[in-house]
C-alpha cells in the first residue's frame, strides 16, 4: 500500500485541486492496481477544509499544534499504521502530475526528492520568475528539498526518527536524518509538482516566505542599476516625477 500525507491549516481554496491530482495519480496504470490511501493532516482548521476533504472522501487526522513538522509525522504514523510500504508527501496548495506516485517508486530507491514550480505568479514581476528558474535547479542530482514534492520508503522513515517537530524546514532536516541512516536518496527533475506563488505564508519560513525573500533580493539588486540609470539621464538617484 502507498500513503500519501497533505498537511493543511485553512486550506479551503486550495485543497479540492490538491486532492483531485493526488486521487487521479492514485489511479495510474503504472502503479498495477496497488492501493492509495490519501490522509490530510488537519492542523488547526476553522475554515471549511475538514468538510471539503471528507466529501473528497479522503481520510483526516487532526491535530492542533501550529506545527508542520508534527502535522507531517502525524500524517505518516497514520498511513504507516495502515500498512503504507511507501509514504509521499504533497502540499496542500499544491498539484501533482499523473504519474507523480509511479515515478518516484520507479525511482527505486530509499527515497526521493523532486522539484516545484509555479504556474501562477500572481503580482511577483518577471526578475522574480527568472531568478526562481535560475535558482531552481532543473536537472537530475538537484540540491532541493520540498515537501511539495517527496517521497520514503516507510521502513526508511522510521528508521531515521521521522519528521522533527519543526515549524518549517521539517522536510530538510527529515532528508538530513535520512542521509546519516545511509539512505540513497533519488534527486530528480521530473515528476514536477505545481505549487502556489501566494504571499501569505501557512508555515513561517516556508516556500512564500522564500519568494518574498526572493522579491526582496531581486529589489536590492535592481537598485545599483536603476541609480546608474538616473544618473545617466541627468536625474539624481533620489529624484522624483512630478
Amino acid at each position: 500500500m502507498i500513503g500519501v500525507v497533505i498537511p493543511a491549516h485553512n486550506e479551503e481554496a486550495c485543497i479540492a485541486a490538491c486532492l483531485a491530482s493526488v486521487q487521479l495519480a492514485a489511479l495510474s496504470d503504472a502503479l498495477g492496481g496497488e492501493a492509495v490511501v490519501i490522509v490530510v493532516a488537519l492542523d488547526r482548521c476553522s475554515d471549511r477544509t475538514a468538510a471539503i476533504v471528507a466529501a473528497c472522501g479522503v481520510r483526516a487526522v487532526v491535530v492542533q499544534e501550529g506545527n508542520v513538522g508534527l502535522a507531517r509525522a502525524a500524517g505518516a504514523a497514520f498511513v504507516i499504521g495502515l500498512g503504507a510500504r511507501w509514504v509521499a508527501c504533497t502540499d496542500a496548495d499544491s498539484r501533482v502530475p499523473r504519474d507523480w506516485l509511479a515515478c518516484q517508486l520507479a525511482c527505486a530507491a530509499d527515497a526521493f526528492c523532486g522539484i516545484v514550480t509555479v504556474d501562477d505568479w500572481l503580482d511577483y514581476d518577471d526578475t522574480v520568475r527568472m531568478h526562481f528558474g535560475t535558482a531552481e535547479e532543473q536537472r537530475d542530482g538537484h540540491p532541493h528539498v520540498h515537501g511539495a514534492n517527496m517521497g520514503f520508503s516507510a521502513a526508511m522513515y522510521l528508521r531515521c526518527g521521522g519528521f522533527p517537530p519543526l515549524s518549517a524546514h521539517e522536510d530538510v532536516a527529515m532528508v538530513d536524518a535520512l542521509h546519516r541512516a545511509g539512505a540513497l536518496i533519488a534527486r530528480r527533475a521530473t515528476p514536477v509538482v505545481i505549487t502556489s506563488a501566494r504571499r501569505v505564508a501557512r508555515a513561517q519560513g516556508g516556500f512564500a516566505d522564500y519568494l518574498l525573500a526572493l522579491e526582496a533580493r531581486t529589489r536590492l539588486l535592481a537598485a545599483p542599476v536603476l541609480e546608474a540609470a538616473a544618473v545617466d539621464f541627468g536625474a539624481a538617484p533620489d529624484a522624483h516625477a512630478a
